[in-house]
C-alpha cells in the first residue's frame, strides 16, 4: 500500500509533462527524439528555435517566441542551443542564429533565419492552417 510519502517521492521522480503553450528547452538527443516523436504522432506543427547563449538577436527573439507559444498551444515550440546540441544543428544545416525551423510529421516545411518577428509570425500562421 502506497503511503503519501512514497506517492510524493514517485511524483517527484516522474518528470512533469511540459505545459501546452510553453517553449520546451531541449538538452539531450533523447529529449529531442521524444518531443519530435510525440509531435509527429499527434500530427502537430513543430517550431524549433536554434539559439545560442552568446547571440544578441536570439535574446531579443526569446520573449517573442515564448509569447507565440502561449498564443498557439496546439503547436509544439522547442528551443535548441546550438553549442549544447551541435549534432541537431548540423543535421538541419543551421549556420546562423537565430534560425527557426517549421516541421510537420518529420518534414521540414519552412525556415526563418534571423530576428525576423513578422516573417516568423506570418509563417507560423500559414503553416498552422495547413
Amino acid at each position: 500500500m502506497a503511503t503519501p510519502a512514497t506517492e510524493a517521492a514517485a511524483a517527484a521522480a516522474t518528470p512533469a509533462a511540459p505545459a501546452e503553450g510553453s517553449v520546451i528547452a531541449i538538452h539531450s538527443l533523447d529529449e529531442w527524439s521524444i518531443q519530435i516523436e510525440e509531435a509527429n504522432s499527434a500530427k502537430k506543427l513543430v517550431v524549433i528555435d536554434f539559439t545560442a547563449s552568446w547571440c544578441g538577436p536570439c535574446r531579443i527573439m526569446a520573449p517573442i517566441f515564448t509569447d507565440m507559444a502561449k498564443k498557439n498551444p496546439y503547436v509544439v515550440f522547442l528551443k535548441v542551443d546550438v553549442d549544447e546540441l551541435k549534432a541537431i544543428a548540423e543535421q538541419f544545416s543551421v549556420e546562423a542564429m537565430p534560425t527557426f525551423l517549421f516541421m510537420k510529421e518529420g518534414d521540414v516545411k519552412d525556415r526563418v533565419i534571423g530576428a525576423m518577428k513578422e516573417e516568423l509570425a506570418h509563417k507560423l500562421q500559414r503553416h498552422q492552417a495547413l
